[in-house]
């Protein structure tokens, strides 16, 4: 009985931590990763705001191939629109919610299964040095207590796709994909 009792009083504790703790934690969180491109910017943002070209590079696409997409609206602009259903990526989409040519693409991306999740993902085009730089951010808010905690790990696990993405990006606008 004294053990049932030790039992429970470190499930309390760590219950009363988990919940104390996430009072203290972000309600937002930011994720950005950037990369220099030999290419143009128009290049560049093309294969950024058109979906069809995006689906080719992007680090999720890579890992369920198989995955039933649809792109719909018109390229480029606000209503374009990606869909995805997969076994591994569950589904969402993206929308652009507004694009300035060779400058910038706004996208609404919203996870629908296995949770439900939006978020603010931005490209941020600027010319340098003979080519374009990049900078890919997401943004969103942290709603409940789950995602104050998993916020602690977002860089790392979102960052590495960002990072994987800007590769294939990079070699697809510079002609090597």
């Amino acid at each position: 009985m004294k053990v049932v009792k030790i039992l429970l009083a470190i499930i309390g504790a760590l219950v009363v931590v988990f919940l104390v703790g996430s009072l203290f934690l972000p309600k937002t969180y930011t994720v950005s990763r950037s990369t220099h491109i030999q290419a143009t910017d128009s290049v560049v943002y093309g294969n950024i705001a058109d979906f069809n070209a995006f689906y080719t590079w992007n680090p999720w696409a890579k890992m369920e191939p198989n995955a039933k997409t649809t792109i719909s609206g018109n390229i480029g602009q606000a209503g374009h629109l990606y869909e995805w259903q997969g076994d591994k990526m569950g589904s969402g989409q993206m929308k652009i919610l507004k694009a300035h040519p060779f400058r910038m693409v706004d996208i609404e991306l919203r996870f629908i299964k296995p949770f439900e999740s939006l978020a603010d993902t931005r490209f941020d085009l600027s010319p340098k040095e003979g080519g374009t730089e990049v900078v890919w951010t997401m943004t969103g808010e942290n709603t409940n207590i789950m995602s104050k905690w998993m916020c602690l790990f977002i860089d790392d696990m979102v960052g590495k796709d960002f990072e994987s993405g800007l590769r294939s990006l990079k070699e697809k606008s510079e002609g090597h994909l």
